[in-house]
């Protein structure tokens, strides 16, 4: 296998971590193969959008979701570290409202499964930091949502001693009570 899967404290959420083959000139991996994904994690997903954000220390983009056409996300940093984070917005869940973080880095070469039903978000901990996400269904404007990311009923624990640079939605978005929720 390409690489080891490892389920966090909520199952759903994946850790993937790639076979990397390096030596004096650099390194090479598979990022993404859609049959060892399948094998690997059980999970027969198709990804329709590929994006890429390049964000500044400091700035926190999310915690993002689209209460229609939820998106699954694999998601990677090419540079930089980022700390990652998703919340659980499935009501019927065992896990509502719980979240779980990961730092992210082009060093350590992680990716993440965030599951449709989830918010999702991240800090970027270096000078700045390169982003890419593969996601299973499109973006919608008129279904994007964002979760407040220092809501205390979710307690993220953000490994962070400065306050973030947010985007005027993210500033503006709702607490888990008032957020739009999935079944």
């Amino acid at each position: 296998m390409p690489f080891t899967v490892t389920p966090t404290a909520i199952p759903e959420v994946l850790v993937l971590e790639p076979r990397v083959f390096g030596d004096a000139r650099g390194f090479f991996y598979e990022s993404f193969n859609a049959r060892d994904f399948a094998q690997a994690t059980g999970l027969q997903v198709e990804f329709v959008q590929d994006n890429h954000s390049k964000s500044a220390r400091g700035v926190l983009r999310g915690l993002h979701y689209q209460i229609e056409h939820a998106q699954g996300k694999l998601v990677r940093v090419v540079q930089g570290e980022v700390f990652d984070v998703t919340v659980d917005l499935r009501r019927s869940s065992s896990t509502f409202g719980q979240w779980q973080g990961v730092h992210l880095s082009a060093d350590n070469h992680k990716q993440l499964w965030v599951p449709p039903g989830f918010a999702h978000g991240f800090v970027v901990l270096s000078e700045s930091a390169e982003f890419l996400y593969k996601t299973t269904d499109y973006w919608y404007a008129e279904h994007e949502r964002s979760l407040l990311w220092n809501d205390p009923a979710v307690g993220i624990n953000w490994p962070i001693d400065f306050e973030p640079q947010l985007a005027t939605k993210d500033a503006a978005a709702k607490t888990l009570a008032q957020a739009d929720l999935y079944e």
